[in-house]
């Protein structure tokens, strides 16, 4: 069975996330996706997050009509969203944990693919255990205009990058198709041509403008409701 990882703050989850995973799932052949949001991300730490309940509550109502999609609580927080005792720091969610907590429930035969978008995985060797991440699981990725096959493979952590003569044409190619080196393999998704900023539905909530083309109908509703990003224009996906 092959299975789908796609982590994120969804803060709060758009149709560019789901763009994502509809392609991937067909792409790839997938049976599932875990769409799992990160309690604390490592990258993101310092910057205020809509509580976890929203955030799952808004994955679940997004993706209902989907039976492949599944809302994932594999980084939820460790006592239900219970505030944090002050002598018990709760770790960052590092990627490579969540991916071996999955692959626990895994059988012999499963495969895992990781989903994430290109400017994410422009920085893909500053990641926790970055190497390791290639060994566990096959990555998809969303491409964007601007980026060729080259800028793919010269993102990878040193240690699986190919020799610069090796990439030097690749600097013509666009980044889409598949890229299978020794050591990793990365399947590029063309342009989903879905631009929707996490921030700016934000700044759109907080001006009280309508969300209908950024998310949906549920989660804008869910949005209003809830008076999420009244006071609130962060920054992140």
């Amino acid at each position: 069975m092959n299975i789908g990882l796609f982590g994120g703050t969804f803060d709060p989850v758009h149709r560019g996330h789901l763009a994502l995973a509809r392609a991937a799932l067909e792409r790839c052949k997938l049976h599932r996706i875990h769409f799992v949001p990160a309690n604390i991300p490592p990258h993101k730490q310092r910057q205020p997050l809509s509580p976890f309940i929203h955030r799952f509550s808004m994955l679940v109502l997004a993706t209902a009509q989907e039976k492949a999609f599944v809302p994932s609580l594999l980084e939820a927080p460790d006592e239900g969203g219970a505030p944090v005792r002050k002598d018990r720091q709760e770790k960052p969610n590092y990627t490579i944990d969540t991916i071996r907590r999955l692959k626990q429930s895994f059988k012999a035969s499963d495969k895992l693919f990781l989903l994430i978008g290109m400017d994410a995985f422009a920085d893909i060797a500053q990641w926790h255990q970055a190497e390791a991440l290639f060994r566990e699981c096959e990555f998809v990725v969303a491409s964007r205009p601007g980026y060729s096959l080259a800028d793919v493979a010269n993102a990878l952590p040193e240690s699986l990058r190919p020799r610069p003569e090796v990439t030097r044409p690749f600097h013509k190619q666009a980044a889409t198709g598949d890229l299978v080196l020794p050591g990793a393999t990365i399947h590029l998704l063309g342009d989903l041509h879905q631009p929707a900023s996490a921030t700016a539905i934000r700044q759109a909530a907080a001006a009280g403008k309508p969300l209908g083309r950024f998310v949906d109908a549920a989660v804008a509703e869910y949005i209003r409701k809830m008076g999420l990003y009244k006071s609130s224009l962060v920054v992140g996906r």
